[in-house]
């Protein structure tokens, strides 16, 4: 059974920094399409950083810059690093996962999701 373990989030001022981390079990992280989404109030839940099998990276334009996706796969752990964080970016924050696909990753829906973590930066 596939679970997804975010970790990491909390409240912060604006221009802060926080990073999400999230261990996934009975998932290889190898080779597969990972991916951060956001759940912002009163908007849709949006994809926010990718990375696929090979290691590449993208990401929305409203992170672009900012916010970093990475993967350690020895430790089965996704992270997001988050800097110069702005009262925007509050929302859940969700830790994601395909089952089969490696490559396009933000072009599909994706398997697996974690709870979500709650992140909130403050004016």
């Amino acid at each position: 059974q596939v679970q997804l373990m975010e970790s990491g989030g909390g409240s912060v001022p604006a221009g802060g920094s926080l990073k999400l981390s999230c261990a996934a079990s009975g998932y290889s992280t190898r080779s597969r399409c990972m991916a951060w989404f956001r759940q912002v109030p009163g908007k849709l839940r949006e994809g926010i950083a990718h990375i696929d099998g090979d290691g590449i990276t993208t990401y929305a334009d409203s992170v672009k810059g900012r916010f970093t996706i990475s993967k350690d796969n020895y430790k089965k752990t996704l992270y997001l690093q988050m800097n110069s964080l702005k009262p925007e970016d509050t929302g859940v924050y969700y830790c994601v996962a395909d089952r089969d696909r490696t490559i396009y990753c933000p072009n599909g829906l994706y398997t697996y999701w974690g709870q979500g973590t709650q992140v909130t930066v403050s004016s």
